[in-house]
Formats: structure tokens, sequence, C-alpha cells
């Protein structure tokens, strides 16, 4: 017995838009997509993040070192000025501050001295011979007294010269140790600037990286913006065509199937400026399996 099959096919002007269709999708799939013009770019560094990273790996690292080999020269210096003043200080320190020829004032003043004696002790006989005691008991003691007191001044100015160049000499020690303790805390002192002023310059050398990076940082991001706008509109106009094919195939299918349609863009939102300098995601994936449904809605038997 002979099997009866009935198809029933769809009206003549729905094949004929199926038909139309389907050359117009040919056309348009038959040319690859020339993907480099919307393809994901980043946008380089802007001259101030430039600046920041040569401050960074250039200037900013060991910039503190000059100050620090400046402080160390201060503090050697300090050290040499505090080790010359403990050379002026104890009980014999003073004797390198005496003059050379302390000594000959004394022996002069001491030889001037005796001759004055001298003559004084000489005055005495010609007194004694005028009065006529010469030679006698009362010229004795005459002589003894003024001998006895000539000693005395003599002793008394031998000791008033040794101790005025003795003052001298101390006063000179003491002024030159004081100035060695000056020069030293000048030196201390110096070395504590380079010391601070080494702890200081990292610290600003960061502030005007950070600076810079954060300026450079928003232009780059604005850099990147504009790079993203552009690749989003050569995106769209490459889509279109099958946007546009999309839309006509959704609106065939529903004609062939008497069902109300509704159309679902195959163009995939992009990821935000940042989520694009890290990648960005494939877009067309529901294209083919738009295009599947919609065969498939049209097809009848």
């Amino acid at each position: 017995m002979a099997v009866q099959q009935t198809q029933a096919l769809p009206p003549q002007y729905v094949e004929d838009l199926q038909k139309d269709y389907g050359k117009q999708l040919t056309a348009t799939t038959a040319a690859p997509l020339d993907t480099s013009k919307f393809a994901p770019t980043v946008a380089g560094q802007d001259a101030a993040q430039t600046s920041a990273y040569n401050l960074a790996t250039g200037q900013g690292i060991g910039a503190f070192s000059p100050y620090v080999t400046q402080a160390g020269a201060y503090d050697t210096a300090a050290a040499g000025a505090l080790g010359t003043a403990g050379g002026y200080s104890g009980p014999q320190a003073y004797q390198q501050f005496q003059s050379p020829y302390q000594q000959d004032i004394i022996d002069a003043t001491l030889s001037e001295y005796d001759t004055q004696a001298a003559a004084g002790m000489t005055g005495i006989g010609q007194q004694a011979a005028m009065s006529g005691n010469l030679g006698g008991g009362r010229e004795g003691v005459m002589r003894s007294q003024y001998q006895n007191k000539s000693d005395l001044n003599r002793a008394l100015l031998q000791s008033g010269l040794l101790q005025q160049g003795f003052t001298q000499a101390n006063q000179l020690g003491n002024q030159a140790f004081g100035q060695q303790m000056q020069l030293g805390d000048q030196q201390l002192g110096l070395s504590q600037n380079q010391q601070g002023m080494a702890s200081l310059i990292p610290s600003l050398y960061q502030q005007d990286i950070s600076t810079l990076g954060a300026a450079g940082a928003g232009q780059q991001a604005q850099a990147q913006a504009q790079l993203d706008a552009t690749r989003e509109q050569n995106r769209l106009e490459a889509y279109e065509p099958y946007e546009r094919l999309g839309y006509q195939g959704q609106g065939i299918a529903s004609i062939a199937s008497g069902a109300p349609g509704q159309y679902q863009s195959s163009v995939t939102p992009n990821p935000t400026p940042l989520q694009t300098a890290l990648g960005i995601a494939s877009v067309g994936g529901g294209l083919m399996g738009n295009y599947g449904d919609m065969m498939r809605g049209i097809k009848t038997t």
C-alpha cells in the first residue's frame, strides 16, 4: 500500500524572503571581519608618568647618598677637632703655648736686676765710708738686710715672670681648646643637617613621584577612554551589516511562524576602560546561535 505524505509549505512570499535572506547572509559572511579596526589598544604612558618613572629609577634612587657621604666627612672633621682639643687639656698642655723667648726674657730681666742690686750694695759701702763706719758692724748689718731684701725681691720678680708666662700660655691653651670644641660642635651640627637632608630628600622625591604619577594616570585614563570610544565606534560600524541581517532574519522567522518576534542584538556591550586595559571580552558569541534559532523557526514539515 502506497504511503501518502503531506507537507505544508510556506507562502511564496516567505520563500522569496528566505531565498533573498540566504543570499544576503552568504554575501555578508563571505568576507572576514577586519578586527584590527576594533582590536583592544592600551594608551601609552603620559609624559608625567614617564617623569615619575625616571625620578623613581634615576635620580630618586640613592638621592640621599651624597648627603650621607657629606655627613660622614663632617663627622670625621668633628672627631679630628675634638681630638685636637683633647691635646690642649691636662696639666702640661700649657707648655706648648709658652713663648720660646720666655726664658731669655726672664734671664735678661734678672740680669738687669742683679746689676741694679750690685749697684745698691756699692752704695751701702760708700755711705759707710762717709759716716766713718766702713768695715764696721753697722755696715755688715746694712749689707745683710739689703741682700736679704734683694734676694726676696729677685725671687718675687722671677716668680712673677714665670706666673705671667704660665697665665698667658694657659689662656692661649684654653682659647685653643675652646676653638677646637666649637669647631667640633659646628661639624657635628653640619653632620646632623646632612643626615636630616638624607632622610628628607627621599620623601620629597616620593611626593613628586606620587604627584606626577597621579596626574599622568588621569591623562592616561582620558587617552584610554578616547581609544575605547574610537574602537567602539569601529566595532559598531563593522557589526552593522550583521545587526541588520539579524533583525531581518528575526522578522522573517516571525512571519513564517505567525508569532510576534523580538529582536535581540548580537553585539555584546564592551567592558569599562579599566577592563579594556587588562583585556577585552569576546564579542559575537550569540550571533550564530541566533541564526540557528531563526532557521529552525522558519522550517516546517
